[in-house]
């Protein structure tokens, strides 16, 4: 083995790895989430909730200073997506016709008030930078470890719960203010969104499921590995990969629905 093919493999293992595993714990969750998503018709909840997740994540960050520890950080960030969610499921209760100008304007109001947070910050460029594309290969073991276990813990409650809607909002929160930490607001929308619409026809419950996870794997490994080989930034790479691979999903079940019908 020569030195390029070493120096490829150790950048692989020691970035692009944890960044792969990092993405695939936030599509286990995503995935199934998209789905009931896009059932609900609440489409940029998602991206209210980030965004949200994010700015509890701000304040702490200015508040107790950037050394503060990641517990501290995820806990201010997950307190305040939790509040949001529970907002949102009660303006739901209250009307469902003006259910996405709410959560647009919730949207607003937390990008808006962490540009207000960070005024005066001369890091605020890069913070803002790192909330909205994310620091997926930067991720370190420990919050991989912390991640994988919440992760876990969240699928199975996913699945016990599938039918409450009161602790769809509070997993909701949660997953989203996981994800936001590792991968940034683009990425959570696009992995929730993308694999969920692209294969919305499919009937098939399981065979949707796998397929939306397929299309997300994909869309993580060409994106990482893009960005390694063309110098990118990743998060919005992974995005495009991600709209790539759905398009061409998207594509194949509509002509095997045509042709079946």
């Amino acid at each position: 083995m020569n030195a390029d093919a070493v120096n490829n493999f150790a950048v692989f293992a020691d970035i692009l790895l944890p960044a792969l595993v990092a993405g695939l714990l936030v599509i286990s969750t995503h995935v199934p989430l998209g789905f009931k998503v896009l059932s609900r018709g609440i489409i940029f909840m998602d991206l209210a909730i980030a965004q949200v997740a994010g700015l509890g994540a701000l304040l702490i960050t200015v508040l107790v200073g950037e050394q503060a520890p990641p517990f501290v950080t995820q806990l201010g960030a997950m307190i305040l997506a939790l509040a949001a969610a529970l907002l949102l499921m009660r303006c739901e209760q209250l009307t469902q016709r003006y259910q996405e100008p709410l959560i647009g304007t919730l949207f607003v109001l937390a990008a808006t008030a962490g540009i207000l947070v960070l005024a005066g910050d001369p890091h605020a460029g890069e913070h803002m930078t790192d909330l909205l594309s994310g620091q997926i290969l930067w991720v370190s073991n420990e919050q991989l470890v912390s991640s994988a276990a919440i992760t876990g813990l969240l699928l199975v409650t996913l699945w016990v719960t599938r039918q409450s809607r009161t602790m769809f909002y509070a997993l909701f929160a949660v997953a989203i203010t996981l994800s936001v930490q590792m991968v940034g607001v683009y990425l959570v929308f696009a992995t929730l969104i993308i694999p969920a619409l692209s294969t919305v026809h499919i009937t098939y419950n399981k065979r949707r499921l796998k397929i939306a996870y397929a299309l997300a794997t994909v869309g993580y490994v060409i994106g990482l590995v893009g960005s390694a080989l063309l110098d990118l930034p990743t998060g919005p790479l992974i995005v495009w990969t991600l709209a790539i691979c759905g398009s061409a999903t998207a594509l194949v079940v509509k002509t095997q629905h045509n042709y079946s019908v």
